[in-house]
């Protein structure tokens, strides 16, 4: 074995003798660990809160339309009819206030295919809308269309 360099003797002196200088320091106690049952209760609740502010985002992302339509008034732009007619092509019945648009739309594009005459059911409607009909006359109205 090589002898031991006097440097080395030294650093091992010193190391030696460290415990004995901190025995007149007076001892610290080292804090107690954190509860594992409320730091479990904490994180489970924290990532319960994440979840919650995750998961109403996306239904919110999803029904920002819904809640947008509750305010009172209806929509200008409505869909009225759609049908597929295979691959990426459509052929949709679209309404905006009193028009309708026959529109076809395809991977190329969408297309206006006609100009539709306003519906009957649609000029009904705003004839009820704007005077409104007691249920006698109502009752009256579908008898007589029935016979």
């Amino acid at each position: 074995m090589k002898p031991l360099r006097p440097a080395c003797l030294l650093v091992f002196a010193l190391l030696a003798g460290l415990p004995a200088l901190g025995a007149d320091a007076p001892a610290v106690n080292p804090s107690p660990l954190p509860d594992t049952g409320a730091a479990l209760f904490r994180v489970t609740g924290a990532l319960l809160l994440v979840f919650a502010v995750l998961f109403g985002g996306v239904w919110l992302a999803k029904n920002w339309q819904r809640l947008a339509l509750r305010k009172g008034r209806a929509p200008k732009l409505r869909l009225l009819e759609a049908q597929s007619l295979g691959g990426r092509q459509g052929v949709y019945v679209i309404a905006y206030e009193q028009q309708r648009f026959l529109v076809a739309s395809s991977p190329t594009g969408v297309s206006l295919l006609s100009h539709l005459p306003e519906s009957e059911t649609a000029a009904e409607e705003t004839a009820s809308v704007s005077a409104p009909v007691s249920f006698v006359q109502a009752l009256q109205s579908v008898i007589s269309r029935q016979s």
